[in-house]
């Protein structure tokens, strides 16, 4: 098969042909499914997840204005679909603490599935938090815009969630020793 440049791609999805949509998803589907379901922590929901945004993708692809590349913004629509799909749950906590913006200090030679696991097991507004703001780079008032929270309780989730993955680090190095 031919290779296609990515605005090739569009324009085909653009026309509704159905080669240039299977080149889109097989392009992105993989790294956007682990988005997903790092964010849900639930493997039927992410593939769930998945086929909703790429419909929403095809949907909105006359609206691209190549403002950012294209994996940014479909990244940015798996975000809000993942976060609307689970936001039901809603399992923030509001703090009325100050939260300030210290460095937790992490164990030297983390193992990288003690990690995974730790991240797994945080309740779904920490680990959703954590995530968007640790991996995906988004800025606090983002993250707040996304999941309708204050930008505080945005911060407080996030270092929340790093003291309970401290904690959660601890006891799995000790079960290891």
């Amino acid at each position: 098969m031919t290779s296609y440049t990515e605005q090739e791609i569009v324009e085909l999805c653009l026309k509704n042909d159905r080669r240039g949509q299977k080149l889109l998803f097989d392009k992105y589907a993989k790294a956007m499914f682990n988005l997903s379901y790092r964010i849900s922590n639930d493997y039927d929901l992410a593939s769930d997840i998945l086929q909703e945004g790429f419909i929403e993708v095809f949907r909105s692809l006359k609206g691209f204005r190549a403002e950012s590349t294209l994996g940014a913004w479909i990244k940015t629509i798996m975000v809000r679909t993942t976060l609307r799909r689970v936001k039901k749950e809603n399992n923030f906590d509001t703090l009325d603490v100050k939260i300030h913006d210290k460095v937790i200090e992490w164990q030297n030679h983390l193992d990288y599935q003690d990690l995974e696991n730790a991240i797994r097991s945080l309740p779904y507004g920490y680990r959703a938090v954590f995530l968007l703001v640790e991996k995906e780079g988004y800025k606090h008032k983002e993250v707040a815009e996304m999941l309708g929270i204050s930008e505080g309780t945005s911060k407080s989730q996030l270092w929340n969630a790093k003291k309970l993955l401290q904690k959660k680090l601890k006891v799995y190095r000790y079960e290891r020793n």
